[in-house]
């Protein structure tokens, strides 16, 4: 895969040497008819959402935006009218579809010459269209733009800043509701084929923000369309979706608030404030005084390992399973965002971080504070084996409705190479806080809190496979453009 021969002489548009199509305008009756349609357009969409049967396994992490910035425009490509990602508004995004199909009839390059043909074809025609207006139909070459119409002000203006045999490239034009860029790409082993589409994007101003960031439904409708091509590119290869489609989606704070906080969890002023505050806090119980081999102490001690991806013998590879999972745990990406948020201060160190977490069930949402103790990076010994052990403990504050210690640890087996995640927590129901939140944790806590543990686990297994991933397909496709 080369892009640099692809965009040979390309110039970023009309400048080609080639015979080009002219910039062109739909007729009024196109127009119109694709106004027509919004009404039933956003209907059906959303009926196709509340009942769409493909699985959809959604990842949200903390990103850095050394890793997770949008990538360079190829050599010779112009950057004239593009709406980069710098130009946006708000946090930046980095989100990953990704997905295998089985049985495919075609293979990854020829998949990527029939969608190129048309792009029209792969997008959900009830709610978007594809409509080129510079080059020529039946092709894709750097420099063709397209205007991704929808009625209203929804129309997204994109050019193809890069093109090959196995992936193209899209930019945001001035107008588009994001800046940034989106890339398809069809890869191939002995037994299926893998289409995934990557996009590193903000909004295209203050208003697009707003809609995205506080009308979840416009991000719901996002991700149900870019779903949608994914099962549609499926379609067109002749084969059908592997358990599902994986997103994993990575957001970078924008930099005025990317020095002040970390975590998924809120930003605002009442955060800022609620997270102060904890600092005034002592823990609700004494560790010191915690007798846990006492069946009648009421506490409740649970210990889970979960296997992680494993790796060769000896000490932590580097980038391997182990660091993975150690730089997933300081950034506290074990919690499902869907159950637990946390607001931290981002700055100093891990031990005795002062940390606001945000409990969401049922749609109601509890803030209580916890306290990081013990960090460790060591090597241990069990049962005469070696072990190198990451991990690090959090202690609950007055005012959680809970009292008790966790334990986050990442083991690499040095004789075999094994990895695993494990959790050690000990906990029983709070003497104060807030009654009615005791209460509650009395009658349900223990069964939420046990399936919390599991789904740790299973989350640490799956984002360190998704990172190992990732980075692995960022090395093949920076080698392949090398040489």
């Amino acid at each position: 895969m080369q892009l640099d021969e692809s965009v040979q002489g390309a110039g970023g548009g009309p400048s080609s040497s080639r015979t080009r199509g002219m910039h062109r305008r739909p007729p009024v009756v196109q127009r119109v008819s694709t106004a027509a349609r919004w009404p039933l357009g956003v209907a059906l969409t959303s009926w196709r959402y509340m009942w769409r049967t493909t699985p959809v396994h959604r990842r949200e992490l903390v990103g850095a935006e050394a890793h997770d910035g949008p990538p360079a425009l190829p050599a010779g490509v112009g950057s004239d009218h593009l709406q980069e990602a710098d130009d946006g508004v708000g946090p930046l995004t980095h989100r990953l579809y990704r997905t295998r199909i089985l049985g495919a009839r075609v293979s990854a390059s020829e998949l990527v010459e029939r969608i190129t043909r048309d792009l029209d074809q792969i997008a959900p025609s009830e709610f978007a269209r594809f409509h080129k207006v510079r080059g020529r139909d039946g092709e894709l070459v750097v420099g063709d733009e397209y205007v991704v119409r929808m009625p209203g002000p929804w129309d997204g203006p994109v050019r193809a800043v890069a093109v090959t045999p196995l992936c193209f490239r899209l930019a945001t034009l001035v107008g588009h509701l994001e800046a940034g860029q989106i890339e398809f790409r069809a890869s191939e082993d002995h037994r299926s084929l893998e289409f995934a589409i990557e996009s590193w994007a903000r909004s295209g101003d203050r208003l697009s923000h707003v809609l995205y960031t506080h009308l979840r439904m416009a991000k719901e409708v996002q991700l149900h369309m870019w779903t949608s091509v994914l099962e549609r590119v499926a379609t067109l290869a002749g084969g059908k979706l592997e358990s599902g489609i994986v997103i994993t989606t990575r957001r970078v704070e924008a930099p005025q608030r990317r020095d002040a906080y970390g975590g998924t969890g809120p930003r605002n002023r009442r955060a800022g404030r609620r997270l102060a505050e904890l600092a005034q806090r002592s823990l609700n119980f004494d560790p010191d005084a915690v007798e846990l081999s006492d069946p009648d102490g009421g506490w409740h001690v649970d210990d889970l390992t979960g296997a992680l991806p494993s790796e060769p013998s000896g000490p932590p590879v580097e980038g391997g399973s182990w660091e993975t999972a150690r730089e997933l745990m300081r950034g506290y990406q074990v919690a499902d965002p869907a159950r637990v948020r946390a607001t931290y201060r981002d700055e100093g160190a891990l031990a005795g971080r002062d940390m606001l977490l945000q409990v969401r069930y049922l749609g109601s949402r509890f803030h209580v504070g916890v306290r990081v103790g013990m960090v460790y990076d060591e090597t241990r010994e069990l049962g005469g084996r070696q072990a190198r052990v990451f991990g690090w403990s959090y202690r609950t504050l007055e005012g959680h409705f809970e009292r008790g210690e966790m334990h986050y640890e990442v083991w690499k087996w040095l004789e075999t190479g094994d990895v695993e995640f494990r959790v050690h927590a000990y906990s029983r129901v709070a003497r104060s806080g807030p009654l009615l939140l005791r209460a509650g944790f009395r009658l349900i806590g223990r069964h939420q809190q046990l399936r919390f543990y599991d789904q740790a686990c299973r989350r640490m297994r799956r984002l360190t496979q998704g990172e190992l991933e990732v980075r692995r397909t960022t090395e093949e496709q920076a080698l392949a453009q090398s040489g």
